[in-house]
């Protein structure tokens, strides 16, 4: 979809302990988060209502997403986005590449560009089970969180292999790339706007959840910035559920991107709230 060549990806990935996937741990608690759902279930092509959609799922399981969620088609999406053609790219990450677009403001069908919502719509690369699981992550986590500070996930289209992802379009873009380009430098002002913003977006995560989540993937390039430069975190398909009870760590994969992901965790494999601190420092 659009010409859009794969990037070498830079994300951590060792093997260190007994976890299971996310589409096994995620499906098993998402009653958790007191949600309506809608089950899309695999092995049919076939939608009903809103209330109870289901279509193809590779991975053979049944997936929850929120009912609040938006389901779109394919045919629907292509045309929002102007056919994938590379003029609507916005930028590409390990999992996809995410197009600008244009449905109606409480539908799914697209409109003309510059008139009605403006989306960013996220494709997955087809390139292994492992990005399935990451689109199932991501659907789970933000169709059922909600804050100022999260990125908001508008809906999603799931039809015969083609998974994508529908969300508010950020004006400014990334965090890095206001850092790191060739221009002028942002006001500190601005700086600590941000800063603030990122902090109260992983406050939420730790302390004001319904459960604790572990975000895994904290860095600039996830910042995005809407049009007063508020910060807001995306980009939540590594996140995992964080310890609860007497637990004061979980044990996983180690995921996320060097530079960013916390030694400790990298060495051990257990992953604890505290572990997101170190990108922020950063």
């Amino acid at each position: 979809m659009g010409n859009c060549p794969p990037q070498p990806r830079s994300k951590v990935d060792t093997s260190t302990s007994s976890a299971s996937t996310h589409g096994a741990e995620k499906s098993a608690e998402n009653g958790s988060r007191n949600q309506p759902v809608v089950s899309v279930v695999s092995g049919s092509t076939s939608t009903s209502n809103a209330e109870s959609s289901s279509s193809a799922s590779k991975a053979g399981e049944e997936i929850k997403v929120s009912s609040k969620l938006r389901k779109f088609g394919f045919s629907d999406l292509k045309c929002a986005t102007r056919n994938f053609r590379p003029e609507s790219l916005l930028g590409e990450g390990g999992f996809g590449c995410v197009f600008k677009g244009w449905i109606e403001e409480n539908g799914t069908a697209p409109v003309k560009p510059g008139t009605g919502l403006t989306v960013a719509v996220k494709t997955l690369n087809h390139d292994g089970l492992q990005g399935h699981k990451e689109w199932v992550a991501e659907v789970d986590f933000l169709g059922n969180l909600h804050h100022p500070n999260l990125v908001k996930l508008i809906g999603y289209c799931v039809e015969d292999d083609q998974r994508l992802l529908v969300y508010e379009f950020m004006p400014r873009g990334s965090l890095d790339n206001h850092l790191f380009r060739r221009s002028l430098p942002l006001p500190w002002s601005i700086r600590m706007k941000v800063a603030l913003g990122a902090a109260q977006g992983l406050s939420f995560l730790h302390e004001e959840a319904e459960r604790p989540v572990i975000y895994r993937d904290f860095k600039t390039s996830n910042i995005l910035l809407d049009s007063e430069y508020n910060a807001k975190l995306s980009d939540f398909g590594l996140a995992k559920d964080g310890p609860v009870g007497d637990k004061t760590h979980v044990s996983t994969r180690v995921m996320g991107t060097y530079g960013y992901a916390a030694p400790e965790y990298v060495m051990t494999g257990k992953c604890f709230i505290r572990y997101n601190l170190p990108a922020l420092e950063e």
